[in-house]
């Protein structure tokens, strides 16, 4: 894999990424929630682009992975931003977003906010509004009031926190309420036993989508990372399959 390089912003901030160049629509991996581009899917993407003689570009959100800021700064919108900025500094030609879990949410407010630059998406276990469906009522009222919310976290020994402003922006981006204005092919992956975000999102997803070319791919035995050897494998299958 490519060295980590970095793109300053605006505002003095260091994104860290990877990127290699090659043929066809550049594939973005959009890493989940407190996730980063060193996991084992974008790895094996990366991988398998640079086999295949596809572009295709790695990154760590702020606060994430190697690049700068707290992880409490973070929101969709300023994430969603960082995506934007590092598309146009790698990417001259269309993209294809890979998103995970709420890499999927951001796979598509990256897509609604430059329709012209997307040319599909793949979604693996999508969390499209998750800050809706994702928290009970008491642990909406303690956002609602700027307090932050702590669970158990099953993938590591530290709590995962959620900030008051993750919870708002992304309150203000929910999309699952109206049709999803994308005519992109969507691809969508999702584990039937993910006990993190339920199976049947990604039917509603579909629905929403304008998109006449989406499909839904179900794996029984799934879990949310979807990582195993098998996954990986129907994950590269889908992506080189898009038109």
């Amino acid at each position: 894999m490519s060295e980590t390089r970095f793109h300053t912003l605006t505002d003095g901030r260091r994104i860290a990424f990877r990127f290699v160049p090659g043929n066809g629509p550049a594939l973005v991996f959009l890493p989940g929630y407190m996730s980063d581009m060193a996991g084992g899917k974008a790895t094996a993407l990366y991988d398998w682009a640079c086999e295949q003689g596809r572009a295709c570009l790695l990154l760590d959100y702020s606060g994430c992975g190697e690049s700068d800021g707290e992880f409490a700064d973070g929101t969709l919108s300023r994430w969603r931003d960082e995506v934007l900025a590092l598309i146009d500094v790698c990417c001259t030609g269309p993209v294809v977003p890979v998103g995970s879990s709420m890499g999927g949410w951001l796979m598509l407010l990256v897509a609604l906010a430059a329709p012209n630059k997307v040319a599909a998406m793949a979604g693996i276990a999508a969390a499209p509004d998750f800050t809706d469906w994702g928290y009970d009522e008491a642990q909406q009222a303690q956002l609602a009031a700027g307090e932050s919310v702590y669970e158990d976290n099953p993938y590591g020994p530290e709590p995962t926190p959620t900030h008051a402003a993750f919870w708002r922006d992304g309150d203000a981006q929910r999309l699952l309420g109206g049709e999803i204005a994308l005519t992109c092919p969507v691809r969508l992956i999702h584990g039937q036993a993910d006990a993190d975000v339920p199976w049947d999102l990604s039917l509603r997803l579909a629905q929403r989508l304008r998109s006449a070319d989406v499909q839904v791919m179900l794996v029984k035995d799934g879990d949310h990372r979807l990582s195993r050897d098998a996954d990986i494998a129907l994950l590269l299958r889908t992506i080189a399959a898009l038109p």
